[in-house]
C-alpha cells in the first residue's frame, strides 16, 4: 500500500470548502463497542432472526431508511486493533497493536502451554516518534483538524497506554475529548455509582470514567451522560460555523451489563431473561443515542450536509468463558463464535452510511469493506484529498460504493493476531486469516492447521473445504503469507524450541 503524500501548508489553509468547490459535510461516526451482527431489530441478513425480533433498534432502521447498509463489513475481532486501524489507515499487521491495551509496557495476552507470542505494540498509538512499543502516526482527526474541521470525541478512546501520550485522544488531534482516555471499558454504567468513582471521587477501577462530574450521583445512565454531551459539543460547532467531525464513541455496549432502567422493565414484561433484559436495554440506549444525534441535526438544518457512519469495532461477547450458566448475553448467530474470534462472528459487524444526496436511501451493499476503509473515506468525504502520513495506509477508500459505481476489481482483507485473548471459544487463539471474494482461510499458529469456507454459501463456517479444495488452500496461503511479510508482521514462536511458528505458505 503506497504512503499518500502532499503539502501541509494545503492542509493548513483548507477552509470550509471541499475541493471541488462545495460546502464541506459535517461527519459522524457513530462507533459502538462489541455490538454483534444480530444485536439489532435490523437484519443484515438476508432473513430476519429471533435475534433481531428480541431488540429494539428503531433509530438503526430509521438511518438504514436514509442511507446505504454493508452487509459485509469488518473489523479486527478485539477492540484496540480496530480503533487503531481507523485512526490510521493501517492494517493491524502493519501497526501491531494487535491485541487490547491498558497499562505501559505490560501484554494483555494470555498464558500458554505452547506458544510465547511477539512483543506487540502494547502501549499502543503514538502521535510522537520514539515512544516504546506504540506505532508512530498522523492521526485522521488531526488530518481533519488541519482542513479546518472541528473535531470532537465522545465517549470510548482505547488507543494508547495509560501514562503514554497515546492514552488521551487530544493529542491526535481532537480539540474536544468527552470522557475518553486508556480503558477500554467502564468500570460502571450509572451515574449513581459515579460511573466508577467511590464516594470522595477516587476511581474504584482502572476503568472509572473520567469527568462527566455533573452527573455523579444521578441516576443517569452512561451513554444518555455522554449524548447529553455530545449534543452540547455540537451547539458549540453550530455556532462556530465550521464543519465539524464528531466521533461518538460509546462504551456500550461492553460490559458491565448494567440495567439502563429507561427500557429495562419492557423486556422483563415481554418474558425475557434478566441477562438479556439488561442487555437489550443497554442496545436501545445505545440506539436512543443514535436518534438524539440524528434529531438534533435535523432540528437544526444540519441534517441536509452531514455524514452519518454507523459501526461496531468487534463482533458480540459469546465467548465460551463469558458465557457460562445463563451468562450469555449475546448472540451473532447464524455467524459462528464472537469476539476475539477470527470466525466471522468476531469479525462482521453492522454498519450504515448515510451521505444526503451521494447515498440512495434504503440501498444495500454487499462489497468487502473493513475498518481501515474508513481513514482514507473519510478524509476523501472530507475533500481532503492529498496529504501526508508518517505511517503507510492500507484501506481503501469506499466512496465509489457509496455512490453505487463499484470497485471494479476483487478485494482482499487480511487479519493478522499473534496473540492469545482473555476467553476460550472457537476460533479464539493465535491466528491469520485472509478474506478474498467468496473464500476465506483460517491458519491456526499453534497447530499449523488450516480451514477453508465458501462465505457465501456457508455464513456459518459449518462445513470446512480444505481437504476439498487444496489448490484453494494453497494459493490462499501464499498471498496470504505475501501479505503479512510485506506488512513486518509479527509471529508467535514455540516455546519449546524458540523458534518462530512457521508463516502459512510455509507449511
Amino acid at each position: 500500500m503506497k504512503r499518500l503524500l502532499a503539502s501541509f501548508a494545503l492542509l493548513a489553509s483548507a477552509s470550509a470548502m471541499a475541493a471541488d468547490g462545495g460546502e464541506r459535510p459535517n461527519i459522524v461516526l457513530f462507533l459502538v463497542d462489541d455490538m454483534g451482527w444480530q444485536d439489532t431489530s435490523l437484519p443484515f441478513y438476508k432473513e430476519r432472526t429471533r435475534y433481531n425480533d428480541l431488540f429494539e433498534t428503531p433509530n438503526m432502521e430509521r438511518l438504514a431508511s436514509e442511507g446505504m447498509m454493508f452487509t459485509s463489513a469488518y473489523a479486527s475481532s478485539v477492540s484496540s486493533p480496530s480503533r487503531c486501524s481507523l485512526m490510521t489507515g493501517s492494517n493491524a499487521a502493519r501497526h501491531r497493536v494487535t491485541n487490547w491495551t491498558l497499562e505501559r509496557n505490560v501484554s494483555t495476552d494470555r498464558d500458554d502451554d505452547l506458544l510465547a507470542f511477539p512483543q506487540w505494540n502494547v502501549n499502543g498509538l503514538a502521535c510522537v516518534p520514539g515512544v516504546e512499543n506504540t506505532f508512530y502516526v498522523t492521526a485522521l482527526p488531526e488530518l481533519l483538524r488541519r482542513a479546518g474541521y472541528f473535531t470532537i470525541h465522545c465517549g470510548k478512546a482505547h488507543l494508547g497506554a495509560i501514562d503514554t501520550p497515546g492514552e488521551n485522544p487530544v493529542h491526535f488531534g481532537f480539540e474536544v475529548n468527552i470522557a475518553g482516555h486508556a480503558a477500554g471499558g467502564p468500570a460502571s454504567y450509572l451515574g449513581v455509582d459515579n460511573f466508577g468513582h467511590d464516594s470522595v471521587g477516587n476511581p474504584v477501577s482502572k476503568f472509572a470514567i473520567p469527568g462527566l462530574r455533573d452527573y455523579w450521583g444521578q441516576d443517569i445512565f452512561l451513554s444518555e451522560a455522554l449524548t447529553i454531551e455530545a449534543l452540547r459539543a455540537l451547539d458549540k460547532a453550530d455556532a462556530y460555523g465550521q464543519p465539524f467531525f464528531l466521533y461518538m464513541s460509546h462504551y456500550a455496549v461492553h460490559v458491565p451489563i448494567d440495567k439502563d432502567n429507561r427500557f429495562y422493565q419492557k423486556y422483563i414484561d415481554r418474558g425475557i431473561p434478566e441477562k438479556d433484559a439488561a442487555y437489550a436495554a443497554l442496545v436501545e440506549g445505545m440506539d436512543k443515542s443514535l436518534g438524539d444525534l440524528m434529531d438534533w441535526l435535523e432540528e437544526t438544518g444540519n441534517d441536509r450536509n452531514t455524514i452519518i457512519i454507523f459501526m461496531s469495532d468487534n463482533g458480540g461477547l459469546a465467548a465460551e468463558t463469558y458465557c457460562r450458566d445463563g451468562e450469555r448475553h449475546t448472540q451473532n448467530a447464524p455467524l459462528n463464535s464472537g469476539k476475539g474470534s477470527a470466525y466471522e462472528g468476531g469479525i462482521r459487524e453492522p454498519m450504515i452510511v448515510k451521505w444526503p444526496g451521494t447515498v440512495e436511501p434504503g440501498s444495500e451493499c454487499d462489497e468487502l469493506v473493513a475498518i481501515e476503509d474508513f481513514f482514507p473515506t473519510i478524509l476523501e468525504m472530507a475533500g481532503v484529498r492529498r496529504y501526508e502520513t508518517v505511517q503507510a495506509v492500507d484501506g481503501e477508500s469506499f466512496v465509489p460504493l457509496l455512490k453505487g459505481e463499484g470497485r471494479g476489481k476483487e478485494r482482499t482483507l487480511i487479519w493478522n493476531f499473534p496473540n492469545k485473548w482473555d476467553a476460550e471459544g472457537p476460533g479464539i487463539g493465535a491466528t491469520c486469516t485472509i478474506r478474498r471474494g467468496d473464500w476465506k482461510l483460517i491458519y491456526f499458529y499453534k497447530d499449523g492447521h488450516k480451514e477453508l469456507y465458501d462465505i457465501a454459501s456457508d455464513i456459518g463456517e459449518r462445513n470446512d473445504l480444505s481437504s476439498q479444495q487444496p489448490e484453494q488452500v494453497e494459493k490462499l496461503s501464499r498471498l496470504l503469507g505475501r501479505k503479512l511479510r510485506g506488512m513486518d508482521a509479527q509471529r508467535p514462536a514455540f516455546k519449546a524450541t524458540g523458534k518462530p511458528c512457521p508463516w502459512p505458505d510455509e507449511l
